[in-house]
């Protein structure tokens, strides 16, 4: 059975890494399956090529990421220690929690004290850390072995509150290991740089990276073609009319797939070779109708990302960000590795 592929191009997000690699040291965030390409391969991938410090939004995660990778290397959980139960899993896997609060502090305190921690500042994005409030009722953990904050604003560099973070940051962490900065932060240049940074969308080709190389290509295979008259409509609802006798594409894939429903509104094409095929009609949970009247054969598969169509361009036609198109692939596709 023809079925839909994903591939991922494990050089691609190596050579990424690369390029991001400005600071004394650069980490990975791999959270998310690795932003929806799969934690074991990336993982191990980035590792290859000298990732020493990983990144992780949940303790579950961190556990399987420190089954891919063996002993060795650091893996940080920005969720940091949100139950008691939680001390059994970040000790055995070694695990780095991530302190956002006085109570997580307190927990680790009494649950996991010794352990290796990190602390997490809130510089402003108020979302996760400890205030600076907060910092003269810490009680004595010891010495972090990573002090982290996150930019709200990053990809938009003029961004007033970019530079508020960094003041903020050094004020709350005079010393100590510090990190700030993601893809974005990467690009402000190193007063944004500290001891570590840690990119994530950069690493699997989405902005604000604009030098990333191309990671993915989602090939999808076609169904049926028909033809329609002038007039006949393609989809749910009728939304699409033939303005000319047309030849239409079925896809195999839909928004159970991750394409969501918003992309059949927004100009998004599939591709085939160079030429692209407009969507016709509505994106629906299995199906997709492509516009294939321009190409002198009927294709037997159709690009919908790959090198005309990123995940940014993908997600801007369906008004969102390359981020949620990346992480929303499902679990449908055959997925390819390359490298």
């Amino acid at each position: 059975m023809m079925q839909a592929g994903l591939h991922i191009d494990l050089n691609a997000i190596r050579a990424n890494w690369r390029a991001l690699d400005l600071a004394p040291e650069t980490g990975a965030v791999v959270k998310a399956d690795a932003y929806g390409l799969g934690l074991n391969r990336v993982a191990r991938a980035l590792a290859q090529v000298g990732v020493r410090s990983f990144f992780v939004a949940q303790v579950e995660e961190g556990v399987a990421l420190r089954e891919a990778l063996g002993n060795g290397p650091e893996i940080y959980v920005f969720s940091g220690l949100m139950c008691a139960s939680d001390a059994v899993h970040f000790r055995s896997n070694a695990l780095i929690p991530c302190l956002n609060s006085l109570p997580q502090a307190a927990d680790y305190r009494a649950n996991i004290a010794g352990h290796p921690f990190a602390l997490q500042y809130d510089t402003g994005m108020n979302r996760l850390g400890l205030e600076a409030a907060d910092l003269a009722h810490l009680p004595d953990l010891g010495t972090p072995r990573l002090i982290l904050s996150h930019l709200a604003c990053a990809d938009m560099p003029d961004h007033p509150q970019t530079l508020r973070q960094l003041s903020a940051f050094t004020a709350m962490a005079p010393q100590g290991r510090r990190s700030l900065s993601a893809t974005g932060g990467i690009g402000l240049g190193p007063d944004y740089h500290f001891d570590i940074t840690r990119p994530g969308i950069g690493l699997y080709g989405g902005a604000p990276f604009d030098a990333a190389r191309p990671v993915v290509t989602l090939r999808l295979p076609v169904i049926q073609t028909r033809d329609v008259a002038i007039g006949e409509s393609v989809g749910y609802g009728a939304t699409w009319i033939a303005e000319r006798p047309s030849r239409i594409a079925t896809i195999s894939s839909g928004y159970a797939d991750g394409l969501i429903r918003a992309i059949g509104g927004g100009g998004a094409s599939l591709w085939s070779g160079d030429t692209p095929c407009p969507l016709a009609g509505r994106v629906s949970m299995d199906l997709i109708g492509v516009d294939v009247t321009d190409l002198d054969h009927d294709p037997q598969s159709l690009d919908i990302l790959g090198p005309h169509q990123g995940i940014d361009a993908l997600g801007k036609a369906a008004g969102t960000i390359g981020y949620e198109i990346l992480t929303s692939l499902g679990a449908r596709y055959q997925r390819h590795y390359i490298g």
